[in-house]
This record gives C-alpha cells, structure tokens and sequence, in this order.
C-alpha cells in the first residue's frame, strides 16, 4: 500500500455541526435502489454471526461473496443479476488469490469489475465488494467488443442493462492481446480511453452518453497531465466524475478509469443554483432520464479546508445544491461513495451523512488519497426517482 497521510488524532463530533435533515430528507428509501437498480454499498467478509474476520484472503473472499449473497437475496435477487462490481483490497498482494476464489463464482459472462488496493474500515478486513444488480424486469446483455480482446481476469467489458452501460476498469492493455502497454500518464490515459470508446460503440453509445466515471491514479503527481488527456475524450458535457489515488494491481500501470453511460433523450448537465460550471473536465452533474450522477464533491470552504466535520457538512451542502437544481433531494440517493484519506474518520462521516441519507442506501467508504491539498472527505452519489 502507498503510505497514506494519517492524522494523529480524531475529533468527537460536536452536535452544533451535526446536519439536521429537512422534512423532505425524512422520506424512507424503498429498498437500497431504484426501480432499476439495487446497489449494496461494500461488504465485508466477516463471519455474520461472530463478526470475526477470518484470518486468510481465500475465506475472506467466500464470506465477502457469501454476505454478498445474502444481501441480494432481501430484494430477491441473487448473483446472476450483478452487472457490476467494486473490489477493494487491504494487500494487493492478495489479488492473484481473490481473483481465483472469485472467478468461481462468475465463471461465464461475468459482471463488469474495477479492483484498487485502499484503506479498509476494520481492522482484520482484507477485502471488500461492492455490487451493483439488475432487478429482474431489466433486460441485461454482455458487451464484447469485436476489436477488444477478451479480458484474461474474470470480468467483462461492459454490461447493458436497459439503457445502461457498465463499464470495467480500463488499463492501458493493448486491444489485440490484453498485453499492458507502458508509457507516461498520457499515453496511458489516451490508451483506455481508445479501450473505453470501444466498450460504447459496441453498445451503440459514444462518449456523449458518459453519464459518471471513477479514476484511479497510482500517483497523485500525474492528475494535471492525465486531466490534460482526459479532457481530449469527453470534450462536451463531460460526466461526472471522482479522482482518487490508490494502488493499482500492476505496477506497470499509471490510471484505471471506470465509468457508467445512460443512454436518453433528455441528458442534460446539472448545476447548482448560483454556481458556475468548473473549467475542469467534469460536470456537476448529469441527469439521464429519471436518473441524476454526482461528480464526487469537496468541503473547501472561503477560508480553505477545515476541520473533517466542517468539511462533511459542506460537501452534503454542495450535493444537496446540486440535487436540488435536479429537483431531487438526500431522500432520492440510493448510491453513496465516501473517499477519506484518513480511514480512521469513518465514524465521523458516517455520523454526519446518515442524518441525511436513509440506512437503506448502499453506502462505500473506503481510504484514499485525494488530490487536493487539505481535502480529508470527497463524496459522489447517485439519486434517481422511480
């Protein structure tokens, strides 16, 4: 694991900073999705009924998928209805044992996946997944692309489901033999997003459906030059968008992008009330259908960043503003990604989101660095109306 800045002590939550939800924030969410989609937020592989994680990757990894199931089968579904996954590991060491434990489980058309070495919440976890399924009256086809050659890890390209596209972490890997192909930040950039266009045009999407992606950087020195290439592949209405910086499992790679299309008529960029829309390649938001995705947000306030309570509570702020000029509220969120360069500030963010998200929400907390000096909480969501 990279060596992470760790603040060497942790505050106690003042309840003047707590946020007090409005009475459209109290509304119950059905069920931990939409009417489309359920997403778990991440599960980790303790024992359910001792919570003892055990000690070895290979049991964690069977009970990870085991609580997995677990969780699908509340909502009645199960594992043939993932179309995409989120694998995070405490050790990329352990990726060559997870990977054959989890291809077990998805031996043929697997779903879409992004694996990233991160700080997890407890101590003893090795792994945790997050899923997200298609519910049952959701048509779902797996996207080969003819001039991409099949993934050698148990994943697939792309998933549609409906008129949504998922799509796996790309790497620069050269499309003819899956090879990695070195090269600076840009190089690499420019490479998975060549892989990327070709997961869309397969699907009869292009660029212009990106509705949210998420980047992985292996090194937070390279965010201006891969931006500088990022910025070349979404050049109007970009997708939201959330850059972190983790461990990647090859070392010969610099970035791996993860992204989610929507394909509809009625696309249009979101922007808080009395904001301005950022010269960086991103959107606030983008709202597709019934359905809006949030660029991951920051805290910083006129005066810089704060403590991470302050923080906490100016991100919800600025998610709010935004959903707001969707016409959405907290109460619409079914899908929560918290990023903390501190893990150890978990307990703090939780207390703060969960007075305005429902316990229902499938909700990802995981430790990794952020790009910008100071920021010590960034936060992307996913809401949509049934």
């Amino acid at each position: 694991m990279h060596v992470r800045r760790h603040l060497p002590w942790l505050i106690a939550l003042p309840a003047w900073l707590i946020v007090i939800p409005s009475s459209e924030d109290e509304v119950a969410v059905p069920g931990f999705g939409d009417d489309a989609f359920v997403h778990t937020g991440t599960i980790a592989g303790a024992d359910p009924s001792s919570g003892e994680f055990p000690a070895d990757i290979v049991t964690q990894v069977h009970q990870a998928i085991a609580n997995l199931e677990a969780r699908l089968a509340k909502v009645d579904l199960d594992l043939s209805h993932v179309v995409s996954m989120n694998v995070y590991l405490a050790d990329t060491r352990h990726f060559s044992a997870m990977n054959e434990v989890y291809r077990s489980y998805f031996a043929s058309d697997p779903p879409t996946r992004a694996t990233v070495g991160v700080d997890l919440r407890e101590n003893g976890s090795l792994i945790e997944v997050a899923a997200v399924a298609a519910r049952p009256h959701v048509e779902r086809s797996v996207i080969n692309p003819p001039g991409l050659k099949s993934p050698a890890l148990p994943y697939s390209w792309g998933v549609l489901a409906g008129n949504t596209l998922f799509v796996a972490g790309a790497t620069s890997r050269d499309p003819n033999t899956y090879a990695p192909l070195t090269g600076d930040i840009a190089a690499q950039t420019r490479r998975v997003w060549g892989n990327i266009r070709m997961v869309l045009e397969a699907a009869d999407m292009n660029a212009a459906d990106l509705a949210q992606c998420r980047v992985f950087l292996a090194d937070p020195r390279d965010f201006g030059a891969m931006n500088r290439a990022y910025r070349e592949a979404v050049t109007e209405n970009p997708p939201g968008r959330a850059t972190v910086w983790v461990d990647l499992m090859n070392p010969d790679f610099k970035v791996e992008i993860q992204c989610t299309a929507e394909r509809g008529a009625n696309r249009r960029v979101v922007v808080a009330e009395g904001r301005r829309r950022s010269r960086a390649p991103l959107s606030p938001g983008i709202m597709v259908n019934n359905r809006v995705y949030l660029s991951g947000m920051l805290g910083r306030g006129p005066e810089g960043y704060a403590r991470i309570q302050d923080q906490t509570t100016r991100t919800l702020n600025n998610l709010r503003a935004t959903l707001s000029a969707a016409d959405l509220s907290f109460a619409d969120v079914h899908d929560v990604h918290v990023y903390l360069p501190d893990i150890r500030y978990t307990r703090v963010v939780d207390s703060i989101v969960a007075t305005v998200v429902s316990p229902d929400v499938g909700m990802t907390v995981v430790g990794a660095g952020l790009v910008s000096t100071g920021a010590l909480v960034e936060i992307m969501m996913t809401a949509g109306r049934e």
